[in-house]
């Protein structure tokens, strides 16, 4: 059974239902002043930055909840039914919880008060990407957030499992593969959420990873965690340590390279690794056992591609567009632009494929044989 909402609530005959699209409007305004601090470079702020954005925050211990345009609530953590925690994140946990007015369940994100000034800036650069990016179909949805005993609870849209759950799964539960039109709906939406964070935010992801990509019953497919996202300078980052290590560019790796930035072509290399990861059931490098084995491999090493000697049931399409994202130079590697017009991503873009019923059928048989 979905844990999503798929009917949606009248407010008819709630006493706020005059909450008027002016107070919205005005709770909106607020949080892109919140937002809005974030978006001043690429570099790390001191804590006296950011700590009166939260006090900002902290100052409305109720807010408004917009799930659409035509369900706006004020709602205070009273509000939440806890049903239970869903995970666990480096700022605190993820439960899940329903609206009790609307019925809507979502992922509410308990952030801890404890934060130091790196992580304050995360939150608020993961807050300021969500909440801009309401009109983006690829990128996870924001409700609202409020303070709660000092902790900042951030309510957003509820998926039901990460891709790298989902390619675990079938891999090592199912003893199968994912198929590729699924890999196929996952590159674009991939893509295209990674291109209008480039075109619509200015902004690069660097975190591109398969447990930053979620999934659900219904089909969607949204990328998710923004907090290490970067600004761009003239289509440039420079920040060295954001992101995930092993799917960083070789261009971010080499020092030789990596003191004169980078761009999106850094992201399009993790999707690359992303990509051969769920592909094949594993991560494509050995384990290293330190910052010089990394740079062996990633930087002086050949990429890992696909060949069809290997996989012998993808596509070439598939194998093409893999391996174009895992050019080591990163002159040569394709931008967004470029993604967006390969046969591969064109192909499946047209192609009507039930994401949601092969989502649900992975998760119907993990759950019915344990």
């Amino acid at each position: 059974m979905s844990i999503l909402m798929t009917q949606r609530p009248t407010i008819q005959n709630l006493d706020f239902s005059q909450v008027s699209s002016r107070k919205c409007q005005q709770r909106q305004n607020e949080w892109e002043c919140v937002g809005n601090s974030v978006s001043q470079g690429d570099h790390s702020w001191p804590a006296v930055h950011c700590g009166p954005q939260l006090d900002f925050i902290r100052s409305h211990s109720s807010g408004i909840l917009k799930i659409s345009p035509e369900q706006c609530f004020e709602f205070t953590a009273d509000d939440l039914e806890d049903l239970g925690e869903i995970g666990q994140g480096s700022f605190g946990a993820v439960y899940k919880m329903r609206h009790r007015v609307s019925s809507k369940v979502m992922a509410v994100k308990r952030m801890h008060s404890l934060m130091d000034a790196k992580e304050q800036k995360q939150l608020l650069m993961d807050l300021d990407v969500i909440m801009r990016s309401d009109d983006c179909p690829y990128i996870v949805q924001f409700y609202g957030a409020i303070f709660r005993e000092g902790d900042c609870w951030i309510c957003m849209e509820l998926m039901d499992v990460s891709l790298e759950r989902l390619y675990k799964m079938v891999f090592e539960k199912m003893n199968e593969r994912l198929p590729e039109h699924v890999m196929g709906k996952i590159a674009v939406a991939t893509v295209k959420a990674l291109n209008y964070l480039k075109e619509k935010l200015n902004t690069i992801h660097r975190d591109v990873k398969p447990s930053n990509i979620l999934l659900d019953r219904s089909g969607r497919i949204k990328l998710c965690d923004f907090g290490i996202a970067g600004k761009l300078i003239d289509s440039i980052a420079r920040t060295r340590d954001a992101g995930c290590k092993p799917y960083m560019a070789p261009e971010r790796i080499d020092p030789a390279k990596s003191k004169r930035g980078y761009d999106i072509r850094a992201d399009v290399w993790s999707l690359g690794i992303t990509l051969v990861e769920i592909a094949t059931g594993q991560f494509p490098y050995p384990p290293w056992n330190s910052v010089f084995d990394q740079l062996q491999q990633v930087v002086n090493g050949d990429p890992p591609l696909l060949t069809p000697q290997m996989y012998p049931f993808f596509s070439m399409d598939f194998i093409h567009f893999v391996n174009s994202c895992l050019i080591k130079d990163e002159e040569q590697r394709p931008k967004y632009t470029q993604l967006l017009e390969n046969k591969f991503i064109l192909r499946y873009e047209r192609e009507a494929v039930d994401v949601g019923a092969y989502v649900a059928g992975v998760l119907d048989s993990v759950i019915e044989h344990g």
